[in-house]
C-alpha cells in the first residue's frame, strides 16, 4: 500500500507565493514519475507540471516561469513552488504519483487534494 501526503495549501493574495508538498510513503520500491494537477470548480482536472526519475520537467504553459517542480529522492518527496500567483491559479491541487510497488507491479496514486486559493 502506497500513501500520499499533502500539505501546503491555502489563501494567498494575487502576487504571492505557496510552496506545496507530497510526501510517498509504503511499499515503493522505485518512483517514476511525481506531479502535481489541478481542478478548478467545473472544470477538468489539469496536469501543472510533473518531473520524471531522470531529471526531466514539464509544465503547463499557462505556469511556466512562474511554478517551479522538484524533487526529493532520499525523501519520496516533490514539491511546487509557486510564485505570482493569480486567481485563476484558483484550484484544488492534487499530487500525483507513478512508481513501481514494493511487489514489482506499476501503480498510479492521488494525493487527498489541497485547496489554494488566490484572493485579494
Amino acid at each position: 500500500q502506497v500513501q500520499l501526503v499533502e500539505s501546503g495549501g491555502g489563501l494567498v493574495q494575487p502576487g504571492g507565493s505557496l510552496r506545496l508538498s507530497c510526501a510517498a510513503s509504503g511499499s515503493i520500491f522505485s518512483i517514476y514519475v511525481m506531479g502535481w494537477y489541478r481542478q478548478a470548480p467545473g472544470k477538468q482536472r489539469e496536469l501543472v507540471a510533473a518531473t520524471s526519475s531522470g531529471g526531466s520537467t514539464n509544465y503547463a504553459d499557462s505556469v511556466k516561469g512562474r511554478f517551479t517542480i522538484s524533487r526529493d529522492n532520499a525523501k519520496n518527496t516533490v514539491y511546487l513552488q509557486m510564485n505570482s500567483l493569480k486567481p485563476e491559479d484558483t484550484a484544488v491541487y492534487y499530487c500525483n504519483v507513478v512508481l513501481i510497488g514494493s511487489t514489482r507491479s506499476t501503480g498510479e496514486y492521488w494525493g487527498q487534494g489541497t485547496q489554494v486559493t488566490v484572493s485579494s
